[in-house]
């Protein structure tokens, strides 16, 4: 359904030390363009291959209108997580490296049985949530 997302960000350096560290317990690798330019302006995690022809990634970066970047009121991406443990070290990773949180990693029950997730913003303010279905709580 997605090729890409894309959030802005202030501070690159800053960005993709927390990304780098949030997205690594999901099993997410950054993805280098080889555009010296691009790669200079973002940072991508996830598959970018043959020149974006095999493209599924999570982008930040500078915005293109060149200004100050800004957080979405209702915007947020959700991570699939493949166990509880992974929700758990995203959550700690992102607070250790500068995010917030925005909810702890625990059952959803209004949501699902299964839906165990944790909530976190960037320091940039971007919502984000590392979800995992398909276990339920013995």
């Amino acid at each position: 359904m997605l090729t890409y997302v894309y959030f802005g960000t202030n501070d690159l350096k800053r960005a993709t030390v927390f990304y780098d560290a949030a997205l690594a317990p999901l099993g997410m690798e950054r993805c280098v363009t080889g555009d010296p330019d691009w790669d200079s302006i973002s940072a991508g995690w996830g598959t970018y291959e043959d020149g974006g022809l095999r493209e599924l990634a999570f982008w930040i970066g500078k915005p293109f209108d060149q200004k100050v970047a800004t957080t979405g009121n209702g915007s947020m991406v959700a991570f699939r997580a493949r166990s509880w443990k992974q929700v758990d070290d995203f959550h700690a990773a992102a607070l250790a490296k500068g995010g917030s949180c925005e909810g702890p990693p625990g059952l959803r029950l209004h949501y699902s049985p299964d839906f165990y997730a944790a909530y976190v913003r960037d320091p940039d303010g971007n919502k984000l949530a590392a979800v995992c279905r398909g276990v339920q709580a013995p």
